[in-house]
């Protein structure tokens, strides 16, 4: 019975490691990019949950186009980001900047510096919903 009950923690410890590290797979695919997830936490908002992460660029790398359930505030960290939001022109930010993307809203960021550019990215987001969304991904939708 001892065996059953740690082979069933173990198994939901897996599945609970995998459901905080599931946003981070599309980060982990490009190289260059780094993200480190600091917390998670539902809100008062029924549905909603509200995510930290640090997301570290080496230079000249870009993130291509994509999209959040819910909102995104970014501070800049280090270093410079080009940011551009669908629809709008592109903003250059440096450390101690901000930024707020509205929910749904297509983006993208690139370092435009020379050195390492790290943002912390505060998401507002429904839970349940993969948290990045690449707009090719919304094409194949039929979105």
């Amino acid at each position: 019975m001892k065996r059953y009950q740690k082979s069933l923690l173990a198994t939901t410890l897996v599945f609970a490691l995998g459901s905080f590290l599931a946003p981070v797979a599309t980060f982990a695919q490009q190289t260059g990019i780094t993200r480190i997830n600091h917390q998670r936490h539902d809100i008062s908002v029924p549905g909603y949950e509200t995510i930290q992460a640090s997301i570290a660029f080496e230079p000249g790398i870009q993130f291509g186009m994509h999209s959040h359930p819910g909102e995104e505030v970014i501070y800049v960290l280090e270093g410079t980001f080009e940011y551009q939001i669908e629809g709008e022109k592109p903003v250059t930010l440096s450390a101690g900047d901000v930024l707020f993307i509205p929910a749904g809203k297509n983006h993208q960021a690139k370092n435009v510096g020379k050195n390492k550019a790290v943002e912390l990215a505060t998401y507002i987001v429904e839970k349940g919903k993969t948290l990045v969304v690449m707009k090719t991904e919304m094409r194949s939708t039929g979105s």
